[in-house]
């Protein structure tokens, strides 16, 4: 008699124990994963120091392509990009494959709450510069973690995924 009354205990206890464990996964999976890939805008025309807002080089060109090939089989939500000329470019060709428009957004305002809400959820592409583009990543990570990119790298790929509290990020450099 006293195995059965085991035998019963035994079972309720992996019963309710299966039904907790599995409201935990269930929570875990529930909970939404936001993916940011950031580059840097590709080569730019510096044949003319005074211009602030040059466009892209035929190389630059040929990297916004590159990253259009980079991003081909990632379902992105939406691509943002500041207003000058070298990023909209960099974003251009990976939006227009997308079906999407380039969004712009404030370097002064990274990662506000507005922009945090807005892509919550999704996977967001983000065209900076070499200063703007490790200090979005910092925002989002919460952290200073990386530095201004070297002038001449345009290939930098940051990586960031956010669920919930759980922050990680990491760095790629396609050629």
């Amino acid at each position: 008699m006293r195995f059965i009354y085991l035998l019963l205990f035994v079972s309720a206890f992996a019963f309710t124990s299966c039904q907790t464990s599995t409201k935990t996964v269930d929570q875990s999976q529930n909970e939404s994963v936001t993916t940011y890939y950031f580059v840097r805008h590709a080569e730019k025309d510096r044949s003319d120091a005074e211009n602030k807002n040059p466009m892209l080089t035929d190389a630059g060109q040929e990297r916004a392509q590159n990253w259009m090939r980079v991003f081909k089989d990632v379902a992105l939500d939406a691509v943002y990009s500041t207003d000058y000329n070298r990023t909209q470019q960099t974003a251009a060709p990976t939006a227009k494959s997308k079906s999407l428009e380039v969004q712009s957004y404030s370097p002064r305002t990274l990662n506000d709450s507005i922009f945090s809400a807005a892509t919550q959820g999704k996977k967001i592409l983000v065209v900076g510069h070499s200063n703007t583009t490790p200090s979005f990543v910092n925002a989002v990570l919460g952290a200073t973690t990386y530095t201004d990119i070297d002038d001449s790298n345009n290939g930098n790929l940051y990586v960031v995924r956010v669920q919930g509290d759980r922050k990680e990020a990491q760095l790629l450099h396609i050629n």
